[in-house]
């Protein structure tokens, strides 16, 4: 049994990106008003906060001026107002229809919204929580539960030192106990501990599965004569055909610089796809290719999102503690934007917290936080973006266009109809030998690159003598299952080059490359057999975001 040194708070929150901050500060405000001392710590996995976030990001400052109403004069880096918004149906890899905006969604148009390096506002909003006395500690990777009597006390944070075989090095270190009267999980989407939450307390038994997107971005460095600072430009259609839909997007921020992206939905039926593929030949369309051209990329990285919006919504409280941001997926899709409701449910269990601990309530269920959470203006956007997903899936790219523009332009969101996607995304692959294969340009290094010239753009890097973090319930299904009927599509699903089959002595080897990721969760999401499931490395493993 290890001995484990215990540290004793009345909040922890889990993960120091827009939600978890928002919560932290929201909780600090909420104590100097009722003069009461709230003990409130934020762990954080990535070596400093903001090293592992990553959001495109047209930011809606909605939450911002709610939570910090003079971001302005503390000096936010909130200072990019969108200009001009540009749509785009992308017909081939030569030609484009604009899109006026009366017949795209009105949840699209971007005026009074701000481009931004949400690293960077998560940044000046981990200063704003430590000058309101919440002690951040980042390089600390919430590992593991502790659950007592049905009750979540608080978490564990990972090892330090262990070899790949997990034995003890010199130096070693073993994780803390952080225990607490409530405790916060907001790691972003796909959280490994919101996922073990949701599994143990059944929290998703009456939602529709998630539903995740994999989204790239890049920062690119450009010509000053094709730069249109605050310009947004948002397009779909090519490279992605067939069922297999998403967007692409490109906001020129300030600097000269330019960012460059694309979301692929991970509900993609063609197993031979490969999502970091279509981005890079997403490049070449004269769009992008015009701005890009003679540039240079200087960042890349890769996430998935939460998609599913209200019907995918799990109960988000729980004994002992809350569930906020895309931990359980508040993104409104709709929007192709999260921060701002990630922060509002932040700031709403806030507010619940306060009033649980003035009761005198600790460790319990707070299931006021739903109707809570519901009178928010966060929910109404949810609910109103509620088919928004579901109705692409069913309908398709062009009908389902045409009925949420219908639905959102005239009715606001109110049409009396429900559609839901019960299909979860790993199910959707067709086997192998039924799915075109697709034949992907070579990476020319000017436009489109390889996927290690990526990685290394994204400063990712993990104590080379570790335990994988990318774990295998069955070793023998990758090479036994997954390659006969799927061709093994983390290989091409990973944006990160992390698995590979390679033939050692005559037979096939499945090789994980855990150096590589980047902390994306894609494969715990698409794979087939759900056989990976992704946990936290050491701390302060995975990217390194200077700017994103």
């Amino acid at each position: 049994m290890v001995e484990r040194e215990t540290m004793e708070f009345d909040v922890v929150i889990v993960g120091a990106g827009p939600a978890g901050l928002s919560t932290a500060i929201r909780l600090a405000q909420q104590a100097q008003e009722k003069q009461q001392e709230l003990m409130i710590c934020v762990v954080e996995k990535g070596s400093e906060v903001g090293a592992h976030i990553l959001s495109g990001a047209v930011f809606e400052t909605k939450a911002l001026d709610e939570l910090l109403p003079d971001w302005q004069s503390l000096g936010a880096p909130v200072t990019t107002k969108v200009t001009q918004d540009d749509i785009y149906w992308f017909n081939n890899s030569e030609k484009a229809t604009s899109i006026p905006h009366f017949a795209s969604p009105k949840t699209f148009h971007n005026e009074g919204n701000y481009i931004v390096s949400m690293g960077n506002v998560c940044r000046f909003l981990a200063e704003q929580a430590e000058n309101l006395g919440v002690e951040i500690f980042p390089g600390f990777s919430a590992h593991s539960l502790i659950i007592e009597d049905e009750t979540v006390k608080g978490i564990i944070t990972g090892d330090m030192g262990l070899d790949k075989d997990g034995n003890e090095k010199d130096g070693y270190m073993p994780g803390m106990e952080l225990r607490a009267k409530y405790t916060v999980f907001a790691e972003g989407c796909r959280g490994h501990l919101g996922k073990e939450l949701i599994k143990h307390f059944a929290l998703d038994k009456d939602a529709s599965p998630q539903h995740y997107g994999l989204g790239f971005k890049e920062i690119w460095q450009i010509d000053p004569s094709k730069h249109k600072e605050g310009t947004v430009v948002h397009g779909t259609g090519w490279p992605l055909t067939g069922d297999t839909s998403g967007g692409a997007f490109m906001y020129h921020s300030d600097n000269n610089q330019v960012v460059v992206g694309l979301i692929v939905d991970l509900n993609y039926s063609n197993p031979h796809l490969s999502p970091f593929d279509e981005f890079q030949r997403m490049k070449h369309h004269p769009v992008f290719k015009d701005v890009l051209e003679g540039g240079e990329r200087i960042a890349y990285g890769a996430r998935a999102i939460a998609k599913g919006g209200l019907r995918s919504l799990p109960k988000m409280h729980f004994p002992g503690g809350l569930l906020v941001g895309c931990d359980a997926g508040t993104l409104n899709f709709a929007k192709i934007k999260g921060n701002h409701t990630a922060m509002k449910s932040g700031m709403v269990a806030a507010d619940v917290i306060v009033a649980a601990l003035s009761d005198g309530k600790e460790n319990a269920d707070l299931s006021e936080y739903k109707s809570a959470f519901e009178q928010s203006w966060a929910y109404k956007e949810l609910y109103q973006s509620r088919n928004f997903g579901p109705v692409m899936h069913k309908l398709g790219k062009f009908l389902g266009g045409a009925y949420n523009t219908l639905d959102q332009n005239l009715f606001g969101g109110n049409l009396p109809f429900n559609f839901e996607d019960n299909m979860p995304d790993h199910a959707t692959l067709v086997a192998a030998d039924l799915a075109e294969k697709i034949d992907y340009p070579k990476a020319d290094g000017k436009l489109s690159f390889d996927k290690l010239s990526s990685v290394f753009l994204s400063n990712t890097n993990h104590e080379e003598s570790q335990p994988c973090h990318l774990k295998l319930n069955d070793n023998s299904i990758p090479i036994k299952v997954n390659l006969p009927q799927f061709d093994e599509p983390a290989q091409r699903y990973c944006p990160a080059g992390v698995y590979e089959v390679q033939e050692v002595e005559g037979e096939k080897e499945f090789v994980i490359n855990s150096q590589n990721c980047v902390h994306c969760k894609t494969c715990d999401i698409k794979d087939p057999s759900q056989n990976i499931t992704w946990v936290t490395p050491e701390g302060a493993g995975g990217p390194n975001y200077p700017n994103m």
